[in-house]
């Protein structure tokens, strides 16, 4: 019995918990709806004969409508409902999409912290909802209790910038080459979210073969047969006017077993030499790198070798190299680069073959300066005279060349002093007469 009158007494305080806000306006409403009809009653004459005065009650109006706001979450804001000849009536806000009674008055009715009510003078009366969320969002009613209702609207629209939502986006992912790829962005925002993707190095989207594209709107974006050249990284962008502007970054990994490729398969060096051998592999995951003999036995850093593995671009690049120094002549003969990582292994073959060591190179200050050259005149006669008077020349030039003092060889030396070089220009002017007293001569032949 006691149960069920705890029940009863808990049903009934929420029932009047619930009618509290629609009793208040109800009250708002009628007390003065009653004291307009007392103030009418003429109590003059003292009679009482309800005999209403000449003067007339203007009854409140709206002096503006109520401005439609545009704020982001997270901010405050204020709507205003200004009226005029309020008198004893009251002003209340409603949400209207919630059918909820905010403030009547001065009272605040909602339970909800954020909402606060003032005025000016009972003349212009301001709605105040602090912290600003999405659901605040819809159509506010401005009403003051007359006997027909008089209302007007004010529309909150709230904005909110985007956010990528991880749990039903794409993360990180790992494929094999050749297979397709799908890539999902889920944003949240209002307004709703745009979805564009880009390749994080500015590089174009192959999409499919034939069919590339510098970026991708959407939020599942699909490439099919991707290659090692779409590997890296994907960023999602998501906008909607309201900033800031967010993005996600997913990694696209592409697995293929080692590649390799040998500039030079056969290398000569001579004896006692240094000579570097050259292997480049491509693999993903990065490729474990080695070298060995013919025998199969790996080469290790030492004083006879040396290893460098430099790491190219695109990172699934390596260039390797072996360095092998002071080559005898048990270091000829075949060397393997080896690759290997989880999706397979590769290697390449080399031959170290013995060769000549290269010739002295000539000291470039030793210069050989050829004697100069007169070139054939147009009517010199192309014939064997020509070659026999030639040839006669040059017996006469010897005859009249005198022998050197220090072995009696004759040259020129076009580096000497003042005299040599007069000697020799006598020497030339000389030979052009008696060339010129030949070709005289053989005119008369």
């Amino acid at each position: 019995m006691a149960k069920r009158r705890a029940l009863k007494h808990r049903s009934g305080w929420q029932c009047a918990r619930r009618l509290f806000p629609i009793c208040a306006w109800a009250c708002a409403v009628l007390v003065p709806l009653v004291s307009n009809v007392n103030a009418d009653v003429d109590t003059s004459t003292g009679h009482g004969d309800n005999t209403l005065t000449n003067s007339v009650v203007e009854e409140p109006e709206f002096t503006d409508v109520i401005q439609n706001v545009t704020v982001p979450a997270g901010r405050s804001v204020r709507l205003a409902c200004s009226v005029k000849n309020l008198g004893s009536y009251k002003v209340a806000w409603m949400h209207f999409e919630q059918s909820a009674i905010l403030t009547v008055h001065n009272h605040v009715i909602t339970r909800n912290p954020r909402v606060s009510v003032t005025h000016d003078k009972h003349r212009t009366w301001f709605l105040h909802i602090s912290d600003v969320r999405e659901e605040d969002r819809g159509r506010y009613m401005c009403q003051i209790n007359t006997v027909t209702a008089k209302t007007q609207f004010g529309y909150l629209h709230v904005v909110v910038p985007p956010s990528i939502d991880d749990s039903l986006s794409s993360s990180d992912v790992i494929v094999r080459e050749g297979a397709n790829v799908t890539l999902t962005c889920r944003a949240n925002g209002s307004p709703k979210p745009t979805i564009k993707w880009k390749r994080d190095d500015n590089s174009k989207i192959s999409i499919s073969k034939g069919h590339s594209v510098s970026e991708w709107e959407g939020e599942v974006l699909e490439m099919a047969r991707i290659s090692r050249l779409d590997m890296g990284a994907y960023l999602c962008i998501a906008s909607n006017g309201v900033p800031p502007t967010v993005s996600k970054r997913v990694k696209v990994s592409v697995d293929f077993p080692p590649m390799l490729w040998i500039p030079h398969q056969l290398v000569g060096a001579p004896l006692y030499y240094n000579v570097t051998l050259e292997c480049f592999t491509e693999a993903h995951p990065t490729s474990l790198n080695y070298w060995t003999r013919d025998d199969g036995h790996m080469i290790h850093e030492s004083p006879k070798y040396h290893m460098e593995n430099t790491v190219g671009v695109p990172a699934y690049k390596t260039h390797m190299k072996l360095l092998i120094r002071h080559i005898v002549s048990d270091d000829y003969g075949t060397y393997k680069c080896v690759a290997k990582n989880p999706r397979g292994e590769s290697d390449g073959t080399i031959r170290l073959y013995t060769s000549s060591p290269p010739t002295t190179t000539p000291d470039p200050r030793a210069i050989t300066v050829p004697p100069p050259s007169k070139p054939p005149r147009r009517d010199t006669p192309s014939t064997d005279k020509g070659t026999k008077y030639q040839s006669n020349l040059n017996e006469i030039d010897k005859g009249k060349q005198k022998p050197d003092e220090g072995g009696g060889k004759t040259h020129l030396n076009w580096v000497g002093g003042a005299s040599q070089v007069t000697d020799n220009a006598a020497r030339i002017r000389k030979f052009h007469r008696w060339i010129f007293i030949l070709i005289c001569f053989s005119s008369f032949l």
